[in-house]
């Protein structure tokens, strides 16, 4: 049996895009852009931290590491980014063009995810994180030419408010999940 910590990196998802939902929504406008950057802090911490201990050390079977811990990298690395610009009253359009490529990667993965079949849901799955990478790839074009477009930005946001609640209802499902699985796990020092 492994010990893994998938759902971890599904809730920072999850909040992360609610959080961004949000942001398109209100915090574009809103004078006090610092705050909407103490939110982005915890997810891009969590996402890199953990994405990145995924990544090199393969804790998963198969491709999943190299996914959801990748991809975890690339989201922390952007929402860590965007907290620091966002606390510091930086532009954000040079770093949602580097949102633009982790955004295309998201959508391979998530296309790979339904021809290969991986995981008990491969469509859920694999349209989750097609979407996560849609709404990344969105961002962009939303901040440089559609800002002002308010029916635009709801859309966007309802969109993105919409991949959040998806990835919280998996996490969830994999909370339950792992409460039966690992009930009986000891760890190696109490064997």
């Amino acid at each position: 049996m492994f010990i893994d910590f998938v759902t971890l990196l599904l809730v920072n998802m999850a909040a992360g895009y609610v959080l961004l939902a949000a942001y398109v929504f209100r915090g574009l406008d809103d004078p006090d852009q610092p705050r909407w950057g103490l939110g982005f802090l915890p997810v891009g911490l969590v996402g890199l931290l953990f994405g990145g201990h995924m990544t090199v050390t393969w804790p998963l079977p198969g491709p999943f590491s190299s996914a959801y811990g990748e991809l975890s990298v690339l989201l922390g690395t952007v929402f860590l980014v965007a907290a620091y610009g966002l606390l510091s009253g930086r532009d954000l359009r040079v770093l949602m063009g580097y949102a633009v490529f982790a955004g295309a990667a998201a959508v391979v993965i998530g296309l790979r995810f339904v021809t290969l079949g991986l995981t008990p849901t491969p469509l859920v799955s694999g349209f989750g994180i097609a979407a996560s990478g849609a709404g990344g790839m969105a961002i962009l074009p939303l901040l440089l030419w559609f800002r002002e477009y308010r029916v635009l930005r709801l859309v966007g946001a309802v969109g993105l408010l919409g991949v959040g609640l998806l990835w919280m209802l998996v996490a969830i499902q994999g909370y339950w999940g792992h409460m039966e699985s690992f009930g009986k796990w000891v760890p190696l020092p109490m064997r």
